[in-house]
């Protein structure tokens, strides 16, 4: 793979001592990521990585997707209709303001 143009970040809750303990992955967040991964090849996206991440403080919001290099963070991410809205709005070069954490 060449290096991507974006860079999907999935919360996996993972801290210091290497055990989840956040909320993203009380939510499931790390199964959002075999549908991300299905869904970037369908739309033929594949400039894009995805990447399970440690804990990234912001529970309250959880789970927590973050893409670069727009620095784009989007909370409570809880299935497919919420990334569907994320890379509808990647296809188009904008953001998708309604899951945007402010």
């Amino acid at each position: 793979m060449d290096k991507p143009k974006h860079h999907i970040f999935v919360c996996a809750s993972f801290r210091a001592q290497g055990t989840p303990q956040g909320i993203c992955h009380k939510k499931e967040s790390l199964s959002l990521i075999p549908y991300l991964e299905s869904e970037l090849a369908d739309r033929g996206m594949s400039d894009v990585a995805v990447s399970a991440t440690g804990c990234l403080n912001m529970c309250e919001k959880g789970p927590v997707l973050v893409i670069y290099p727009e620095n784009l963070w989007y909370g409570e991410v809880n299935g497919e209709e919420e990334i569907d809205q994320i890379l509808d709005a990647l296809e188009e070069g904008e953001a998708c303001e309604a899951l945007l954490i402010n």
